[in-house]
């Protein structure tokens, strides 16, 4: 090869080399970054579905332990025999089962669509910030019915969740952060108002999940 045509395949090189967008480059570096160290598969449309599932899961607890009285408060008159906790129960359980299984089925598709790993160290690392502070709530949640302290419960479920959102939100999308902050706040006004205690419930797992979702769904999932 001639030396004209080596210096010519050089300041060609050279050339292309100065014509790259340096901004296009470090967003292309974050972007992949994010996607090796976030969880940003998650569905927004999942959330909203969840919060549709906890307002008709109020909805059904509101009408059982208060119908036919109008009360929203623990001073209304409350059925509070055995039958009536077993029931509520199992609609918090299938709540619960409902929007995980929904989470995980439009989370795993969203991946598949967007050719990315569903299971990586980023969804297990997000998982894991996720479910200690759930899991330990629910052990709490458990020895308040043990106790009896059902007027505790709304503030307690708010709260533990609140925290593990907002532990998660390190590895995930930043809007977690917020939804885990609501989530909290709503948790210790319950706990100062327990006789609000469902309808702080309805709002921080009904109407946050709806409104956060439907803004992760429509900045990320379209």
């Amino acid at each position: 090869m001639s030396g004209n045509s080596k210096s010519f395949i050089y300041f060609a090189s050279q050339s292309t080399f100065k014509m790259r967008n340096p901004e296009n480059e470090l967003a292309e570096i974050k972007s992949m970054m994010e996607r090796s160290t976030r969880f940003i598969s998650l569905s927004g449309l999942s959330g909203v579905l969840a919060g549709i599932y906890a307002f008709l899961g109020a909805g059904i607890a509101w009408y059982w332990v208060y119908y036919p009285s109008s009360g929203l408060g623990f001073d209304s008159e409350i059925n509070s025999t055995a039958d009536l906790q077993s029931k509520l129960l199992v609609v918090a359980i299938l709540v619960l089962f409902l929007a995980i299984g929904t989470a995980y089925l439009l989370s795993q598709s969203k991946s598949q669509k967007k050719s990315q790993k569903f299971w990586s160290p980023a969804s297990k690392r997000f998982l894991l910030a996720l479910f200690i502070p759930v899991i330990a709530g629910g052990f709490f949640s458990f020895a308040l019915i043990h106790k009896s302290a059902y007027e505790f419960l709304a503030p307690a479920t708010l709260t533990f969740y609140g925290l593990g959102l907002i532990s998660a939100s390190h590895f995930t999308l930043g809007e977690i952060r917020n939804l885990g902050i609501g989530q909290l706040v709503l948790g210790i006004l319950a706990a100062f108002f327990p006789d609000f205690g469902l309808i702080c419930w309805a709002l921080g797992f009904g109407l946050l999940h709806v409104i956060y979702g439907s803004m992760m769904y429509y900045r990320y999932d379209r």
